[in-house]
């Protein structure tokens, strides 16, 4: 097992007014801290869905768990084969290189706090996809920058055949 000691000297603090928000409903993401602003330990965003919309399709971090807490609604949320549906307060981690994937319910709102860790940049990866919704980029343009944000797209039956 190896230790990793984050590197930073003053607390990260971020006030809901002053975190840039990308996206528009029926997803949003509220970019909160980037793994440069708490020395690599983290990096973590608020996702916001309306009405049973998807918030992340299929795929897996080599480097990185990533932990769901749901803070409101209903969400589903992929882990390995297996598709958890999570309630207000409930918490699901999925380890580096498992498959994972969330939604909220179908017909259901659903307001996740997100976090990775160690922490990957990852706010120009929400960009990304804001640029994609925008028409700016294609989506095919997301896999020239898999590596780069450790984020691996896959197909999965268990998510695909959830609804």
């Amino acid at each position: 097992m190896s230790l990793f000691v984050p590197k930073f000297d003053d607390s990260v603090i971020v006030r809901e007014a002053e975190a840039e928000v990308v996206g528009f409903a029926p997803t949003t993401v509220r970019l909160l801290a980037d793994s440069s602003s708490t020395g690599g330990a983290l990096s973590t965003q608020r996702v916001t869905l309306t009405d049973g919309a998807d918030g992340a399709k299929p795929h897996w971090h080599d480097n990185s768990a990533e932990m769901f807490f749901l803070l409101d609604g209903a969400a589903e949320i992929l882990s390995g084969e297996d598709v958890v549906t999570a309630g207000p307060g409930d918490l699901v981690v999925v380890p580096p290189g498992k498959p994972h994937a969330f939604a909220a319910v179908p017909g259901a709102d659903a307001d996740l706090l997100i976090v990775l860790t160690p922490g990957v940049e990852r706010f120009e990866y929400f960009r990304h996809l804001q640029r994609i919704a925008l028409g700016d980029v294609t989506p095919e343009s997301l896999l020239e920058v898999q590596e780069l944000y450790d984020n691996h797209f896959m197909k999965s039956e268990a998510w695909d055949g959830r609804r």
